[in-house]
């Protein structure tokens, strides 16, 4: 069974999946260029980047399962990968569990994860309000042929049973308190809802948003204040 090219491992975390001590599994490449993201390394360079032997992960995750509670799985975009069901499935067969982090563009992978219950928490990022003009300017790429795909993986999240989140990076020049608003009105009656801050003093793909000053804790409260007259289950992290 093929395993995806593994290009970063961390062997034990506690702020990747809220409330479990886990392992994070970093896939290369994505298909979107988010100007403020941080992996840049994975996203465009990763071929430059050693591979973390798969097997040796799997030794690892093994011997060390009687103390994780499962593993993370980002990237890059994961989804991508036509791999990915098999790592998600030698993890369950270790009796852990999975948490997947994705950008939402392969709704129909997603959709078998599912299914075949390869996956314990799906974490679906919500880059912008759901139209292909300003999520495009968000993702960095046309959303034309992947808009949908986006809107598919969000409603098959938000008709199941499996424990999820929806997430958002609010970044200063790119995010507004009516983008927000926006969002909520679309992701209304999702199970959770988390805000993030732009991290400061990273590499970013558009290097200014490397440099920018994220929100300040006031603005990020009243953006969560914003969120929960519609989504009541927002968070901020």
């Amino acid at each position: 069974m093929k395993l995806p090219d593994i290009k970063g491992f961390i062997d034990l975390s506690l702020v990747d999946w809220d409330g479990k001590v886990s392992a994070v599994i970093f896939l290369p490449y994505c298909n979107f260029r988010c100007p403020f993201c941080y992996n840049t390394a994975l996203v465009t360079g990763a071929e430059e980047m050693p591979t973390v032997p798969s097997e040796e992960v799997v030794r690892y995750l093994s011997k060390n399962r009687k103390w994780l509670d499962g593993v993370a799985i980002t990237g890059g975009e994961p989804t991508i990968h036509g791999e990915l069901p098999a790592l998600c499935k030698r993890i369950k067969e270790l009796g852990m569990g999975v948490k997947l982090d994705t950008n939402g563009t392969n709704s129909v992978m997603v959709k078998e994860l599912m299914a075949d219950k390869l996956v314990d928490y799906i974490a679906l990022d919500v880059k912008a309000p759901l139209t292909v003009e300003t999520y495009s300017r968000v993702a960095g790429v046309n959303m034309a042929a992947l808009m949908m795909e986006v809107e598919n993986t969000a409603a098959l999240l938000m008709k199941s049973s499996l424990d999820y989140e929806f997430r958002t990076t609010l970044v200063p020049t790119i995010h507004s308190k009516t983008d927000l608003e926006r969002i909520c009105s679309e992701i209304g009656g999702c199970r959770r809802y988390v805000l993030q801050n732009l991290k400061e003093n990273v590499a970013t793909l558009d290097p200014k948003f490397g440099k920018a000053t994220p929100f300040s804790r006031e603005e990020m409260e009243e953006f969560l204040a914003s969120a929960r007259k519609v989504v009541p289950n927002t968070y901020l992290r």
